[in-house]
């Protein structure tokens, strides 16, 4: 199965987006390693959002994920 058909990033202007390139996730998951993020997809599957003034930091990522914790 190809990431593109499960893709949530509608960052689509981002040159490592997979619809980009035929390189499936592995273009974005080297961007976010190298600049300490969690990927945009990650975001949209606890229900947040970022912006460009806003880090998808790891720090933030798992506040995010603590304080909306539900059961």
């Amino acid at each position: 199965m190809s990431c593109v058909t499960f893709c949530t990033c509608d960052v689509n202007d981002c040159p490592a987006h997979p619809r980009k390139h035929g390189d499936e996730c592995a273009p974005c998951i080297e961007k976010n390693l190298k600049h300490h993020e969690i990927p945009y997809c990650f975001w949209n599957k606890i229900g947040e959002t970022g912006n460009a003034d806003s880090p998808y930091s790891f720090l933030k990522f798992a506040k995010a994920v603590i304080d909306g914790e539900n059961p």
